[in-house]
């Protein structure tokens, strides 16, 4: 009887400079590398394996092929002191989206309140990394991004719209900071691999087959479904027109008259608590808020009271002082890829 392989336990500053290693092998300059770096282990930290390290390959990829560009020429636009629009010259998203976290809390102290749309990036990543950039400085943080259509929508057949996440970030003084991070799936695409590759069922309403049909059947599920129904579609939908079509990238419209090329496009906005009173106040009434959900009664069955964020921020300080687990597929890709570019492997 086999066993399934253990995965490797990598200290998280070593996988870090590794992962940036490769990054910058494949083209990006060393400090796009290591923003790009962050962001994954930041993820992997925090359980977010999709989001994680498993996408070094893959953005190796992006950059092999020219669909990311290696040496973007960003520019910013702004006409008002609180908007401004980042043009990405497609480069990476966790290139991107840093760089305009950066300008909206820039802003934001000096306006109370600030927006900075990105158009014409390239994945994103795990949008709640950028939102806690935000709230890391004291301020509040929300996110959306659209992205190319991969997910049903209510009353349509096929793939119609996005799995567009949205991300908020609230700042704490005792616990650590609220990160509600989701999409506007039922599932990941990437559960929907997983499952295809254990033979297990997929959940009642997550998934769906080529023409729109719910399916439980991992072997014909090619797309995830919406988060309750209508009410995730038209989430996605209005996350197009809140960053596409505002920022004058539209992505639904030309995807659906026959143009693939793979981009997305993203909204960061940053408000600061002192524009509203006191923002000491503000942070110790989070903490109220926070500790007072902490001593509800638990529900019969459950594991505890929890609020958006809080485990995965244990488990990202967990996997700091042990290391971060990597499976061994990665590990492999990962391997393969610094033998590739020369790059060795952390001991």
């Amino acid at each position: 009887m086999s066993s399934t392989p253990a995965k490797i336990l990598v200290p998280a500053d070593d996988l870090r400079a590794f992962a940036a290693a490769l990054l910058e092998k494949g083209g990006l300059s060393a400090e796009h590398a290591r923003t790009t770096a962050d962001v994954f282990v930041w993820a992997a930290q925090r359980g977010v394996d999709s989001h994680g390290t498993a996408r070094v390959p893959a953005y190796l990829d992006l950059l092999a092929k020219g669909v990311a560009n290696a040496h973007p020429k960003m520019t910013i636009e702004s006409t008002t002191p609180a908007a401004a629009v980042l043009d990405a010259d497609r480069a990476p998203g966790p290139v991107a989206l840093t760089a305009a976290a950066d300008e909206a809390v820039r802003r934001a102290h000096e306006t109370g309140i600030a927006s900075v749309g990105v158009r014409r990036t390239v994945h994103t990543g795990a949008i709640g990394y950028y939102v806690s950039r935000i709230a890391e400085q004291g301020l509040v943080g929300l996110g959306f991004v659209a992205g190319m259509p991969n997910m049903g929508y209510t009353g349509a057949q096929g793939a119609a719209v996005a799995t567009s996440p949205l991300a908020i970030a609230v700042p704490a003084r005792e616990h650590a900071p609220l990160l509600l991070d989701m999409a506007t799936a039922t599932v990941a695409l990437g559960r929907i691999r997983q499952a295809r590759a254990n033979g297990t069922p997929l959940p009642q309403g997550a998934a769906a087959t080529e023409d729109g049909t719910p399916t439980t059947d991992p072997e014909r599920a090619v797309m995830p479904l919406p988060l309750g129904g209508a009410k995730g579609s038209g989430m996605s939908l209005a996350f197009e027109l809140l960053t596409s079509v505002l920022v004058g990238a539209p992505i639904f419209a030309p995807f659906h008259a026959g143009d693939r090329e793979h981009r997305q496009n993203a909204l960061l906005v940053a408000v600061d608590p002192a524009a509203f009173g006191d923002p000491e106040a503000f942070v110790a009434n989070v903490d109220d808020t926070l500790t007072t959900l902490k001593g509800l009664p638990v529900a019969e069955g459950a594991e505890g009271v929890f609020y958006p964020g809080e485990r995965s921020a244990a488990l990202a300080g967990e996997r700091r002082a042990k290391g971060i687990p990597v499976a061994p597929k990665v590990w492999s890709q990962l391997g393969e890829h610094a033998t590739r570019l020369g790059v060795a492997l952390p001991v």
